[in-house]
């Protein structure tokens, strides 16, 4: 059925939001598996449109697993992969997730400098959720 109503591709999505859930609930572990099946499938169908969400997802995940190094990295690999893609709302979840990170590890004026010019790309929508997470922490920043 999924093949005949071509939603192969919409699989890294799914993935993601269930990857996504498990990192809400805490179950890492099965969270990860997510990610890492939602990786493996983007890149055997060559499927790149959700690949910046499950590499933040997985930093959020590592993250939350004590693994600082993993999370900075595919935080990094998140923001890189939505700017390419000019994929700007999840570019700010990457850029939010990644500042907050680095401020929590005391590098504030870098936490900064990756998130403010991302929320400046938005000129509207300033009550949605991740823009309203944005702000927040660049508030939090002193920014």
């Amino acid at each position: 059925m999924q093949q005949a109503l071509d939603t192969r591709l919409a699989r890294p999505m799914f993935l993601a939001l269930l990857a996504e859930g498990f990192c809400r609930a805490e179950r890492i572990d099965e969270g990860q598996r997510a990610v890492a099946e939602g990786l493996m499938y983007a890149e055997q169908i060559a499927e790149g449109g959700y690949v910046a969400e499950l590499y933040r997802v997985g930093g959020e995940l590592a993250r939350r697993a004590g693994d600082t190094a993993t999370a900075e990295d595919l935080l990094r690999r998140a923001l890189v992969r939505a700017g390419g893609q000019q994929a700007r709302s999840l570019e700010l979840r990457a850029a939010t997730g990644l500042a907050t990170l680095l401020a929590a590890s005391g590098r504030t004026a870098e936490a900064r400098e990756v998130l403010a010019p991302v929320y400046a790309w938005f000129t509207e929508g300033f009550d949605t959720a991740d823009l309203v997470a944005a702000r927040t922490t660049l508030d939090a920043l002193g920014g």
